[in-house]
């Protein structure tokens, strides 16, 4: 049994072994310069120019066949997408699951829309991982994952409005205003995978109590469950998010991984994501 994710999947090189995910990389085109999010991306270029360059980067999804050669030759794949309501990553791999599956006999192929991105589909990962370790059929890998997958929390900040300004998401004035107030929104996904509004709170140090706070509004049975960070050029900020929720709850486990390239390009330098 395979893990296949697209590169909105953020993971260490440990987790990344441990997990044994193939990735399956996007493309992030900043004027007329493509940088593809793998191994190969430097992230301080690519956010280098992200920040000079004054019309929003437009990010590419994987073709079927990208996803058609992660699955090499396995029979059984598993694989997650960012949300299908903001990529059409998704409808990719959709259609490469369908290719595949008309070329090889016996094959298994699931897509979950993880209706999420960054640290919420390197979880989905980590709970694949678990379940296949459980040695349980593909069926009920599915059906527990699904489950999984509606239950989980998502909230995030920015670490600036700068790439919603640009591609419209934000007016130039409200980006605007927002800096000056110094606002920092908080954001989760909805049911259906999109970008929700919580609430917008004054100051970093403010916004970064809150999202702790939330954690305990959100959920419960938290001796059950593992919670992930990801951070955008931010560890300290993550470092600290850590040391007070594993003061306050009892997950699990609480780990930190890096934002590779296309989460990296949607928070913004100091932005945070959290799943549990």
């Amino acid at each position: 049994m395979k893990i296949v994710a697209d590169s909105s999947c953020d993971l260490t090189a440990e987790l990344k072994k441990e997990l044994d995910v193939t990735l399956v990389p996007l493309t992030i085109r900043v004027g007329e310069k493509n940088f593809r999010d793998d191994e190969t991306l430097n992230l301080d270029e690519m956010m280098r120019a992200i920040k000079a360059h004054d019309k929003a980067a437009q990010s590419a999804c994987p073709s079927p066949q990208d996803f058609i050669d992660a699955f090499g030759e396995a029979k059984s794949v598993f694989v997650v997408t960012m949300t299908a309501a903001l990529s059409g990553t998704y409808n990719s791999a959709m259609k490469a699951k369908e290719l595949f599956q008309e070329e090889t006999e016996n094959s298994f192929v699931h897509i979950f829309n993880s209706k999420g991105s960054s640290v919420k589909e390197t979880m989905i990962a980590v709970k694949l991982k678990e379940l296949i370790d459980m040695k349980l059929t593909e069926s009920d890998i599915v059906e527990k994952t699904e489950h999984y997958i509606e239950n989980m929390k998502y909230i995030f900040q920015l670490g600036s409005l700068d790439t919603m300004i640009k591609n419209g998401r934000v007016s130039k004035l409200k980006g605007m205003i927002a800096n000056v107030l110094n606002i920092r929104p908080i954001l989760c996904s909805s049911p259906e995978g999109e970008v929700e509004l919580i609430e917008n709170v004054r100051s970093e140090k403010k916004s970064l109590r809150r999202l702790v706070e939330l954690i305990g509004e959100m959920g419960d049975n938290f001796e059950d469950k593992i919670l992930g960070i990801s951070h955008c050029y931010a560890s300290e900020k993550a470092e600290y998010l850590k040391k007070e929720i594993e003061s306050r709850y009892p997950f699990k486990k609480v780990f930190i991984v890096p934002m590779a390239g296309l989460s990296s390009l949607y928070t913004n330098e100091g932005g945070i994501t959290i799943a549990f």
